[in-house]
């Protein structure tokens, strides 16, 4: 960040100051600039970038107070800005996004718009709302009017593969040229291995998949080729003649067919470099492949593991399907490979582990990564959000696990097994043949405090505490409703007719209604080892659901989990909660049928997230009390569970959102919409609560790919 503090913004061709750096910020001093209330455009280059923010803007008043410029990419590197600044704006902010990629801005301009400009522009994106807002304006309502101006402008069409290739994946002549230069700089750069098991490929495949090898950007490369005993004469002709033209190839050729595991391994034997790459025989790596990991391990050379997005492309050259992965997620590791291509391991390490596994093969990769990852810490992981590695899906290329997909689930349970027992845990086959990890309970089971705030809606309450008390086969639990000043006689009838149950206590609690004061209300009175935050508008689906809440909510690096919620029609209503969604935060799979798999499957699969809805929130008492439970002061109503789970993760713990706990959520029907000047008031107030606490994080969430839009959680470019 402090190389960035020569760096200047230039107005109309006048270069603005740069305040200074305290190493992880920046400002550039607009005092006297005259931008105060102006609309503008601001745009930038953060060179390697690929079309992901890695630096936020920011507007800062004189006050202090800060408000976001929400960046627009524009494709390559360049981003953008369109809006207004604060009338008492005194400084643009620079803040890094994250420490581990750091940014490298280039030609910020700024530039003052004018009224027909901005109309035009909003119009062509959001036709609609410009009329509205210009209707607004013709009756002089110039504060409504600017902020629907600020929403059209900063709507953003979703886009397709193609279209997202073309603008963000094309590596140009001056990125190639930067690139170069960029290793120029570097000493001693790290030797990667390539290992690359060869058995009876198309010729023409083979071919291609190691002159993407030899095409690479990054020159610090071997190529280790193990030919496993191929039947076709072109192979090992083909292979001969590669490495005759080049050097950083090396090869051997087994005398027997010995599958997958066997021949990577004696490519391993080949393998020189610090760190080594897996490539199969017919796919193919991007040019900045091997830089891009390179770039990764000279940031942190602690790192274990590197992987990348991947997509597939079939015999014309066609991209499609693309996996834009999480950043390193254990809980969803255990249960399916999302890691897979490209990965690159630690040579040490790999060796250490006796590199892949025969009697593994179909999952041979998913068993090296679970040993891998088993007690490794997330620092050690780093995923690269680009799409580097294209998994060839032509006629006559299907891989062993589509050949033999029984055989392959097989080997993916048995290796998930073996790290289960080792937790006391055990593995069983789940949705889409994936793995599913269960836990087990501590002996005896913990008590759970399940704390309901409630108001009245005694019809609500019913549903709830009938599924509490009569279709849940948890052993130990007691329910505290806390009653925030029920007055109708529904609700004192509904009471009366629970006072012989020894498991209900009812907790008067009177005022204004303040969802985070109620709940540490109840949290205080709890007597269990275990809290559940549950809302009053909650329906019980299944027995077994609050065993799989506890049973994750006891691991002791476990914060908090989550269940699945469904509305009343069965769409998803809560698949975990995705940060920077509509600005601070949105639900996963909003909509989706339930029984839909989801983006790769996610849907069925318990996974790790950055936070989940208080309307079901497990988690110890000893963890609730630790990060100081909910924040009554400033979120009584909205965000506060997700200010919740960041302070929970803040402390190092992880947050789970499991789909084997299904609810149903009549949502907001007891506490109804925002839809009064009041109410919208008070939203408007947390919202900036949150901006101001979380900005950096809530523009990163670790778990949601950052090519994906922000409008909505639905995992689209």
């Amino acid at each position: 960040m402090a190389e960035q503090a020569e760096s200047l913004a230039t107005l109309a061709g006048r270069a603005l100051p740069v305040l200074g750096t305290d190493g992880t910020e920046t400002r550039i001093d607009l005092v006297g600039a005259g931008l105060g209330g102006a609309w503008i455009t601001m745009r930038w280059r953060d060179a390697g970038s690929g079309g992901i923010a890695r630096v936020l803007f920011s507007a800062v008043s004189d006050s202090g107070e800060t408000v976001a410029l929400a960046e627009e990419p524009l494709g390559g590197d360049a981003f953008a800005w369109t809006g207004r600044l604060p009338p008492d704006v005194a400084a643009l902010r620079v803040t890094a996004l994250s420490r581990t990629s750091p940014f490298r801005l280039e030609n910020v301009t700024i530039r003052r718009r004018g009224r027909l400009g901005l109309v035009a522009r909003a119009g062509i994106r959001q036709p609609g709302l410009t009329a509205q807002a210009v209707t607004w304006r013709v009756l002089g309502l110039k504060v409504r009017a600017r902020g629907m101006i600020a929403r059209a402008l900063a709507h953003r069409a979703q886009t397709g593969y193609a279209a997202w290739i073309a603008r963000f994946d094309r590596i140009t002549a001056a990125e190639r040229a930067r690139i170069r230069a960029e290793i120029a700089g570097w000493e001693a750069p790290p030797l990667i291995s390539v290992l690359m098991p060869v058995h009876d490929p198309d010729p023409r495949v083979l071919e291609a998949a190691i002159r993407s090898v030899r095409g690479q950007l990054y020159p610090a490369w071997e190529l280790c080729i193990a030919d496993d005993a191929s039947t076709d004469p072109r192979i090992p002709r083909l292979i001969a003649r590669h490495a005759a033209e080049e050097p950083r190839i090396r090869s051997l050729r087994r005398a027997e067919n010995g599958h997958i595991a066997r021949a990577t391994n004696d490519a391993l034997s080949l393998a020189g470099g610090a760190y080594t790459a897996f490539l199969d025989h017919d796919d193919l790596i991007a040019p900045n492949a091997l830089f891009e990991v390179a770039a990764a391990l000279r940031a942190d050379p602690e790192l274990e593991l590197i992987y990348s997005d991947e997509d597939k492309v079939d015999a014309r050259g066609r991209r499609f399907e693309p996996h834009f992965k999480s950043g390193y997620d254990r809980e969803l590791l255990w249960a399916q490979n999302y890691v897979n291509h490209l990965c690159v391991v630690r040579t040490q390490t790999l060796r250490r582990l006796g590199g892949l596994r025969p009697g593994f093969e179909g999952s041979q990769d998913h068993d090296l990564l679970l040993r891998l990852t088993e007690g490794l810490a997330a620092e050690r992981v780093r995923h690269i959000p680009k799409v580097l590695y294209h998994w060839r899906a032509a006629a006559g290329s299907g891989t062993f696990s589509d050949r033999a997909l029984a055989r392959a689930e097989a080997a993916r349970l048995r290796a998930l097994a073996e790290v289960a027992s080792r937790r006391g845990a055990r593995a069983e086959r789940g949705a889409q043949g994936f793995n599913r990890l269960i836990r087990p309970l501590p002996e005896p089971p913990p008590l759970v405090s399940v704390i309901i705030p409630t108001r009245d809606r005694a019809e609500l309450l019913a549903v709830v505490l009938d599924g509490l008390f009569a279709r849940t086969d948890y052993p130990a639990l007691e329910v505290i409703v806390v009653d925030n000043g029920s007055t109708e006689p529904a609700t004192r009838d509904l009471f009366a007719r629970h006072n012989a149950e020894p498991r209900l206590r009812v907790l008067p609690a009177p005022g204004p209604f303040n969802f985070s004061d109620l709940s540490n209300r109840g949290a205080v009175a709890a007597r269990g080892a275990i809290l559940l935050f549950l809302n009053n508008d909650i329906e019980v689906l299944e027995p077994s659901w609050l065993t799989e809440l506890a049973s994750i909510a006891s691991d002791p690096e476990i914060g908090a989990v989550g269940a699945k919620l469904l509305y009343p029609d069965g769409t998803i209503q809560h698949g975990g909660i995705v940060l920077g969604i509509g600005g601070i935060a949105g639900h996963s799979h909003l909509g989706l049928p339930g029984n839909a798999p989801g983006y790769f499957g996610r849907m069925g699969l318990s996974q790790e997230v950055s936070a989940v809805t208080g309307a079901c929130l497990a988690m110890r008492a000893q963890v609730f009390s630790e990060v100081g439970g909910f924040d009554a002061a400033h979120l009584a109503v909205a965000f506060n569970d997700v200010d919740l789970c960041l302070k929970i993760r803040a402390v190092g713990y992880r947050i789970v959102w499991t789909p084997h706990a299904r609810l149903v959520h009549h949502e907001s029907k007891s506490r109804g919409a925002e839809d009064t000047p009041e109410k919208r008031a008070r939203f408007e107030a947390e919202s900036r609560v949150m901006r101001e606490r979380w900005e950096p994080v809530l523009r990163a969430d670790p778990y949601y790919n950052p090519n994906f839009s922000r409008a909505a959680a639905h995992y689209r470019l």
